[in-house]
Formats: structure tokens, C-alpha cells, sequence
């Protein structure tokens, strides 16, 4: 007798994650960080830039299509040289996209990293080389100049009956790949006289105490002009150096503040709490129920001498139950994280249980803070 067992149960084992902050265990909620982590200086930004180009030298993985057919021939016709199609052979030829992006204040001679990855049908562009191609911005204006031999992270090779590939071999990497041909300017200094910080999580809370904290250093620079943006006027004395100014205002420190924010990813079973996140009194009832079926086929023989007997497979099915009781655990109103922590992990919650328990708290009015669902 052959036994086959399949258990299904509703509540699974996942990872949790606990974004436990410095209060879950007596603390402050928020640390104290820079200046230099929570806001950027408005002006300073990186450019996006793009070209099309060819990777010639590949080992038969190149395109079968006419785009790298066409490209091969626009290319030749500016060294005068004209081909027709029949005469183009492209299965060692690739065509790409090429990205790129230029740092803030990235001079005329320095490089920056370019990543090719194949418009067509190529397999792999391991071991090919890209030929000199212009990367322009979004104003068309040519800013970098790409060339040089490729960097594949993994391989890929197959036979007449089995293939083997190891990441992704249709993306490559020129590191310092591309010579920078155009800067360009970065106006960090608002007519000359001030200076704009953008927060990174626009936060009331935190703009204003980012002006606090540079008031005083240097008092009555800086305000507040909204969640994301603090203005700072730049001192006399540093009115010839105002990047020596800006290097002080991001050494300054201050304690951010943010919203009261749940996580949960259903998908992972991950779950991430704030902080700052506070519940209120509820009962939760919570069960975990687990359904067995074992099948366990009998094999009937029929009796000896018998006419028009035979040989049968009879199923049987042992199905059983468990729902364990007393689950219904009231919650008292918490003060922090890891009260909430401890309440729900009294409960026997798993990860995907503490999604469903959080989704109905915050709907019976419980849950004081911003629940998102990835």
C-alpha cells in the first residue's frame, strides 16, 4: 500500500522584516543625520544620455535582421564604401543601445561608464567591441563619445540538443567607456545670494528643523519655504566661496521626522514598520488552519478461480482537520513599535497572517499610521 500525504495550510512561513528604530527599544525614533542625507542642493543634478551604435567581433550571436544590415552600410558609406545586402553578413554584428550618465560637474576629457544591450535578435555580446558612437542628451546635443570592448557578466553557449547561459549575456558594460566631450554647468547658487536644499522625503516637520538646525549655526539664513524645500541665504563671508558654505551646511546634523508608515509586500510575505506607528485598543481573532489528506490506494485482488475477475486500484482518502481554539487575544493601545511587535507575535502570527491582521486593523480604525501595499 503506497501513502501519499499533502498537507495545505493557511497561514506560510516567509521572512519578517522589522524596521525596528532606535524607540522599539528605548530610544529615539529617528536618529540624528546630516544635512548631507537628507537634502540635495538644487543645480546639482546628473544628465541622462543615449546612442545607438554597433558591437562588431561576436562569435556568431549577432543579429539576423535588416536594422544591423542597414547599420552596417551607413557605416561603410562614410569610409566610401558602398555595399549592397547580399554582400552584408551581420551574424558577427550586433546593434545596441548605449546609456550613459553624466555626473554634475563632469569636465571635457574625463570618462564615464556606458551600458550597451542589443536592439534585435543577437544571443550574446560576450567578447564583442563597440565602434565610436556620440551619446546626446535629451536636447540632441552631443555631450560624450562611446568606444572599447565590452564587459559581460556571465556566458552562454548551446548545442544541436541542450543550452547553457548563466546571467544575463544581451547586456554589457564599458567601464570608463565613453570620453566626456561637453560639460555641463551647474548653477547651484540662486541669483548669486542663496541656496536651495531639497529634501529628499519632503516632511513639514523635518524642513522646519533643517532651518533650525542652520540658524544656528549661521542665524537668520535660512527658512522654510515648504515640506521639501529650505532656502538658505549665503553669509557675507562666504559670499566669494559659496561651495566652501555648502560643504558646512551639509556637516550640520538635525533629527528627521517622517510619517507613520506600514509596509507589507504580499507577494515576499515582508513586512516593515516605522517607528513612529501606534495602535489602539482591538481584539483580534486568529486562527491557523491546517487541512490533511492522506491517499493511501488499496490494491483489491478478486477471488481465486473466479470468472471475470481482475486486478483493481480502490482510492482511499483520509481527510483531517485542525483549527486550534482560544485564538481571540486582545490588544491593548501601544506605545511603540515593539509593543505592537510583542502583541502580534503573542498572537502566533506568521508573516502572512500579520499582513492580514494589519489590513484589518487599519480598517477597524486602529492602525494610527499609513498603510501601503507594495
Amino acid at each position: 500500500m503506497v501513502k501519499f500525504t499533502r498537507f495545505f495550510r493557511i497561514s506560510f512561513l516567509s521572512v519578517l522584516l522589522l524596521a525596528l528604530s532606535a524607540s522599539a527599544w528605548g530610544a529615539s525614533v529617528h536618529p540624528t543625520v546630516r544635512i548631507k542625507d537628507l537634502a540635495d542642493v538644487q543645480g546639482v543634478r546628473s544628465n541622462q544620455l543615449v546612442g545607438v551604435g554597433i558591437v562588431m567581433g561576436l562569435q556568431g550571436t549577432g543579429d539576423k535582421g535588416t536594422m544591423a544590415t542597414q547599420m552596417i552600410r551607413n557605416l561603410m558609406s562614410q569610409f566610401g564604401i558602398t555595399l549592397d545586402d547580399k554582400a552584408v553578413k551581420t551574424k558577427n554584428v550586433a546593434v545596441v543601445t548605449l546609456t550613459a550618465t553624466l555626473p554634475p560637474f563632469a569636465r571635457p576629457g574625463q570618462t564615464i561608464d556606458v551600458t550597451a544591450s542589443t536592439m534585435g535578435d543577437a544571443k550574446s555580446l560576450q567578447g564583442g567591441t563597440l565602434l565610436q558612437v556620440p551619446l546626446k542628451g535629451a536636447d540632441g546635443t552631443v555631450y560624450a563619445v562611446a568606444q572599447g570592448p565590452l564587459l559581460v557578466g556571465g556566458f552562454a553557449a548551446a548545442g544541436a540538443a541542450g543550452s547553457v547561459a548563466k546571467n544575463i549575456v544581451t547586456v554589457g558594460r564599458i567601464p570608463g567607456g565613453a570620453i566626456v566631450e561637453r560639460d555641463v554647468e551647474a548653477d547651484f547658487v540662486a541669483g548669486g545670494t542663496q541656496v536651495n536644499l531639497l529634501l529628499k522625503n519632503p516632511d513639514f516637520t523635518t524642513s522646519e528643523r533643517m532651518a533650525g538646525a542652520i540658524n544656528a549655526a549661521y542665524k537668520g539664513t535660512a527658512w522654510p519655504v515648504d515640506a521639501g524645500r529650505v532656502v538658505v541665504a549665503i553669509p557675507a563671508q562666504f559670499a566669494a566661496s559659496p561651495s566652501a558654505f555648502i560643504a558646512r551646511l551639509e556637516g550640520l546634523s538635525l533629527r528627521p521626522d517622517s510619517v507613520a508608515r506600514v509596509v507589507v509586500n504580499e507577494r515576499t510575505g515582508t513586512v516593515v514598520m516605522g517607528g513612529d506607528v501606534r495602535i489602539s485598543s482591538v481584539a483580534v481573532a486568529h486562527g491557523n488552519l491546517t487541512v490533511r489528506i492522506t491517499e493511501s490506494p488499496e490494491v483489491v485482488q478478486p477471488e481465486p478461480f473466479s470468472r471475470g475477475g481482475r486486478t483493481a486500484v480502490v482510492p482511499r482518502t483520509d481527510i483531517a482537520v485542525d483549527e486550534p481554539a482560544n485564538q481571540l487575544v486582545a490588544l491593548d493601545a501601544t506605545n511603540n513599535v515593539k509593543d505592537l511587535v510583542d502583541a502580534l507575535n503573542s498572537v502566533g502570527a506568521s508573516p502572512r497572517d500579520v499582513i492580514a491582521i494589519l489590513q484589518a486593523v487599519k480598517e477597524a480604525g486602529a492602525l494610527q499610521g499609513e498603510l501601503v501595499v507594495m
